[in-house]
C-alpha cells in the first residue's frame, strides 16, 4: 500500500504505485498515475491527465497538471507527462497542453526550483536545471543539460539548446544555440559554456572545434545561414559543431546573437 496521510484527498480512479508517499493535504485527481518511489509533500496538487514517473520529489504547494492558461483552449483531453528522478520544488506550476491530444513533456533527472512555471506544450529534456522563478511560456523546448538562471523568462516557441546557459533575469525571445551562454535584456550571446563542456567530458579537439563554430556564428559578421554553410564545410568531423549548425537551420524565431 502507498503511504498516504489521512488528510490527503485522492480520487479513487488515481493510480499510485505501492510505495508512493503522499503527505498531508495533498490533492490528486482521477486521471493521475504516479510511479514507484515518488514522494509528494504537503499541500501539493496533481490533477489533469498527468503521468509522473519513478522516484520524483514534489515539494509543498507545487501544482502539476492543471488546465492550460492559453485562451485558445477549446476543450479536449490534454496531457502532462513527467519522467523519472525529477525534483519540483515549492510552488512550481506546470500546465497541460492546449490542443486535444497534445502534451507538456518533461524528461528525467531535472531540477525545477521554487516558483518556476512551465506552460502548455513545453518540452523539457533531461538533466535540465531551472533556477528559482524561471518561467517558460507555451511551446518552449529546453534541450538536455541546459541551465536557466533565476527569474529568466522565455518567450513562447523559443528553444534553448543542449548545454546552453541562460543568465539570471535574462529575457529570451529567440533561440539559444547549444553550448552557448546568453545573458542580459535584451539577451546577447556572451560566450561558450566551457565549464559544462569540460564536465561532460568533451576532449580538447572537440572543444576547439566548438570554439571555431562559435567564432563563425558570432564573431565573423556572417549571416546565420552563411555561418551554417562554413561550419558544415570546415568542421564536418565534429558532431557537436554540426549540431550547432543544424540547430540554427531549424530555428523559426532566429537565434540570440
Amino acid at each position: 500500500m502507498a503511504s498516504v496521510h489521512s488528510s490527503a484527498v485522492i480520487a479513487p480512479q488515481a493510480e499510485l504505485a505501492p510505495d508512493v508517499e503522499v503527505g498531508p493535504f495533498v490533492v490528486i485527481g482521477p486521471h493521475v498515475r504516479i510511479g514507484a518511489g515518488t514522494r509528494i509533500m504537503a499541500h501539493a496538487v496533481i490533477d489533469g491527465h498527468t503521468t509522473i514517473g519513478e522516484h520524483c520529489e514534489i515539494f509543498p504547494m507545487a501544482s502539476l497538471g492543471q488546465k492550460t492558461q492559453d485562451l485558445k483552449f477549446t476543450g479536449g483531453t490534454c496531457y502532462l507527462r513527467i519522467g523519472h528522478h525529477n525534483v519540483f520544488r515549492e510552488f512550481v506550476t506546470i500546465n497541460t497542453a492546449t490542443n486535444d491530444g497534445d502534451a507538456t513533456e518533461i524528461g528525467d533527472h531535472n531540477l525545477i526550483m521554487a516558483y518556476c512555471h512551465i506552460a502548455h506544450k513545453c518540452v523539457i529534456g533531461n538533466h535540465v536545471i531551472m533556477s528559482n522563478l524561471a518561467t517558460l511560456a507555451g511551446d518552449v523546448t529546453i534541450e538536455d543539460h541546459a541551465i536557466l538562471g533565476g527569474m529568466a523568462g522565455v518567450h513562447q516557441f523559443c528553444r534553448i539548446g543542449q548545454m546552453a546557459m541562460v543568465g539570471a533575469c535574462t529575457k529570451i525571445v529567440q533561440d539559444i544555440v547549444p553550448f552557448c551562454i546568453a545573458d542580459g535584456n535584451p539577451a546577447a550571446s556572451v560566450g561558450l559554456n566551457l565549464v559544462k563542456l569540460k564536465r561532460m567530458g568533451m576532449d580538447d579537439t572537440t572543444v576547439t572545434a566548438i570554439k571555431e563554430a562559435y567564432r563563425l556564428i558570432f564573431r565573423q559578421q556572417l549571416k546565420a545561414r552563411e555561418a551554417v554553410v562554413r561550419i558544415r564545410a570546415e568542421l564536418a568531423a565534429c558532431p557537436p559543431a554540426l549540431q550547432m549548425a543544424d540547430f540554427i537551420d531549424r530555428s523559426e524565431r532566429g537565434i540570440v546573437r
